[in-house]
């Protein structure tokens, strides 16, 4: 819902920038509010993925440090 209301706003401020009426083509509205929900839809897959990728990455730097700092103190 986010998506089409950013497509759906971003196409309306277009036209009013531009001094056309707002709903001057309406089939770019519609291309404007799918294109928006297809954006906001990647953006929110995206975040999860970038966040269980920091945790692996996170979890691997934690345990070289373990491994740096614990595993040393045996020579």
């Amino acid at each position: 819902m986010v998506g089409v209301l950013l497509g759906l706003g971003t196409q309306m401020y277009s036209n009013a920038l531009r001094k056309l009426p707002y709903m001057r083509h309406p089939w770019e509205h519609l291309l404007g509010m799918g294109l928006g929900a297809v954006f906001a839809n990647q953006m929110v897959k995206w975040e999860v993925k970038a966040q269980e990728d920091l945790d692996k990455l996170l979890l691997k730097a934690k345990q070289a440090n373990e491994r740096r700092y614990f595993d040393d103190d045996e020579d």
